[in-house]
């Protein structure tokens, strides 16, 4: 790791901190303020803010600990680090959102079966406008923030903080609904605020499950890798890229690139060298497996071949990609690799692919590889 690398990275966790401490402080007074509202009040929505505020406090609590747990440097148990943890910290934040959103709505629903007559007040009042105020700010500096540290987590948090500030919001217009014409939706507004919760709660499990479990690399990364790789004009394409994440900004990649067969093994290593370099320094990816795929370009019947086998392999609409292609005449030998899509079982698709291609070219021998289709 480079003197850089070090210091991004200490920026990094020091952004997430200090911005997760504002967050903190900034939920706690608001979830007290809120809470001392609701209680005078005798508001069931005005409450139910007060405790999503302070689930959002416990949320930025255990962000700065999963962020310190995820920074721990690799060891021999964990050669790659121990990024993931952020992961389980934020699958923890989405336990405790849908535990929130889940006892909030019991709380609404008892108060539509035994409504209760609120009182609000000019205090209760100002500090509902006060709380949207402060939630909007909040938003928007914690986005930003997130943004510069490239921390999803923060970014999450910017964004909720601005809907509460829309629920918050909805709370403030049903207290002004009931001053001036004296209904009294609070107990709805609150199960609606539940509902948001709840919601927010299984879509952060869902993402954080997809992050865990390994998700298709997101399409602009993977067609900005290729074009870095394919700028070398020895270089004719770039498969099977097989992007690894280790926690946030912690990213591996393997690629097969396409050469021609009269490279040495010397230049082949140069260009992988300089390729790692170039990957690395542009997008923070390390590169950490380059296979290699050979096409002919002494012979060409070749040629002609290749583009016979292309157009009878790419007529099927399941078949997304063919590459790889090699073919040593004198032996009768042909290898190459098919991408398919899920539409279709793999091996069934390969034995179709294997028997016309046979039959195009009875006396070669025919080996075809079914590659997954992971990346765009």
């Amino acid at each position: 790791m480079t003197n850089d690398d070090i210091n991004q990275k200490v920026d990094r966790d020091k952004i997430i901190i200090q911005t997760s401490v504002i967050g903190i402080l900034a939920n706690i007074l608001l979830a007290v303020f809120k809470a001392f509202a609701g209680i005078m009040s005798n508001s069931i929505a005005v409450t139910l803010d007060a405790v999503n505020n302070l689930s959002d406090a416990l949320s930025s609590v255990i962000t700065i600990i999963g962020n310190k747990l995820g920074s721990k440097a690799p060891d021999k148990n964990h050669p790659l680090g121990y990024g993931r943890i952020e992961y389980l910290s934020a699958m923890i934040v989405a336990g405790i959102v849908l535990y929130a959103g889940i006892t909030s709505i019991i709380e609404s629903v008892k108060k539509i079966i035994n409504p209760a007559t609120p009182e609000y007040t000019s205090i209760t009042l100002l500090i509902l406008a006060v709380a949207i105020i402060v939630k909007l700010v909040l938003g928007s500096y914690v986005k930003k923030r997130g943004e510069i540290a490239n921390s999803g987590a923060l970014i999450a948090s910017g964004a909720d903080a601005t809907f509460d500030a829309v629920l918050s919001l909805s709370v403030l217009l049903s207290a002004l609904l009931y001053i001036f014409t004296g209904i009294s939706l609070e107990a709805y507004v609150g199960v609606i605020i539940s509902a948001v919760i709840i919601k927010a709660g299984i879509d952060m499990m869902i993402e954080t499950l997809n992050d865990i479990l390994g998700k298709r690399a997101d399409p602009k990364t993977t067609a900005h890798l290729k074009e870095l790789l394919t700028e070398e004009p020895q270089v004719r394409g770039a498969y099977d890229i097989f992007i690894t994440n280790y926690g946030p900004d912690k990213n591996y990649a393997s690629v097969h690139l396409e050469l021609p067969d009269v490279m040495t093994v010397e230049e082949v290593d140069e260009l992988t060298r300089k390729l790692q370099e170039k990957v690395y320094q542009e997008m923070g990816i390390t590169l950490i497996g380059v296979g290699v795929y050979s096409y002919n370009t002494k012979n060409d019947e070749a040629g002609k071949i290749h583009n016979t086998v292309m157009e009878t392999v790419m007529n099927h609409e399941w078949v997304l990609q063919l590459h790889g292609f090699f073919v040593e005449v004198d032996k009768k030998q042909m290898r190459f690799d098919v991408v398919m899509s899920f539409d279709i079982d793999w091996d069934e698709g390969r034995d179709i692919l294997q028997k016309e291609v046979n039959e195009l070219y009875p006396d070669y021998e025919v080996q075809i590889v079914s590659d997954i289709d992971i990346s765009d």
